[in-house]
């Protein structure tokens, strides 16, 4: 992806998020430089991988496949292990018109995905087969606001505004967004996308970039060459 398209795609995943009367927390709002300047009281930001995060899933389609989220919060792995501390995550994303979210599941992660605005939010579920591998036969049960629900392979849910599921570690999904695009709010369980996204096809979890301008404000992905 270029990195001019990136900013867009920032700047008009701004207005959204305003529209919604949602407030992204002061540090999206640093330009690179300030970043740099803030790094060493940042630590935590930068270790735990908040911030800005667009992914055309390296496959150079955005508009047809990718995602635009922001990593409000996120917890300690080691906490989680041990079962105490701060074992939990929270993202804001936005899912747009018939945008797809790839197949994919997560090997630790469970996760409440919640329509927070906007059109509707099709899910499309399966489950894992006995050595975690896609489910093409496989059903499941997922929890849609706390109502248990059996769901047959390749099931599609419609989440209108207000709804959500719950979805557990092996639990293959897609999503996009049905007549517009969606506010989607994730809340889980500690969050790792460099380890913990396991994809039906293969792809790679964050996009490359051409760096055509100078970024409006780092990606998580920057982290690591900008701030060490």
């Amino acid at each position: 992806m270029k990195r001019s398209r990136i900013n867009q795609i920032m700047a008009e995943a701004g207005e959204i998020i305003a529209r919604h009367g949602f407030v992204l927390p002061p540090f999206a709002r640093w330009t690179p430089q300030e970043f740099v300047a803030r790094k060493g009281t940042a630590r935590r930001i930068i270790d735990a991988r908040l911030g800005w995060d667009i992914t055309d899933y390296g496959a150079g389609r955005f508009d047809e496949m990718g995602l635009f989220l922001f990593t409000l919060r996120n917890g300690r792995l080691g906490d989680l292990q041990r079962g105490g501390g701060m074992c939990y995550a929270e993202k804001l994303l936005i899912s747009r018109q018939d945008q797809l979210s790839p197949m994919h599941r997560h090997a630790l992660k469970a996760e409440d995905i919640i329509n927070r605005g906007g059109a509707t939010l099709v899910v499309e579920l399966y489950g894992s087969d006995d050595q975690g591998g896609f489910g093409e036969d496989r059903g499941g049960t997922v929890w849609c606001d706390g109502q248990r629900r059996d769901f047959a392979p390749g099931e599609k849910l419609h989440l209108a505004p207000g709804e959500s599921v719950t979805l557990m570690a092996g639990d293959w999904h897609a999503f996009w967004g049905m007549g517009g695009d969606v506010l989607v709010g994730e809340v889980s369980t500690v969050n790792d996308d460099e380890t913990d996204n396991i994809f039906r096809e293969p792809i790679g979890r964050f996009a490359t970039i051409e760096e055509d301008v100078a970024p409006t404000h780092l990606l998580v992905s920057d982290y690591r060459n900008w701030l060490g």
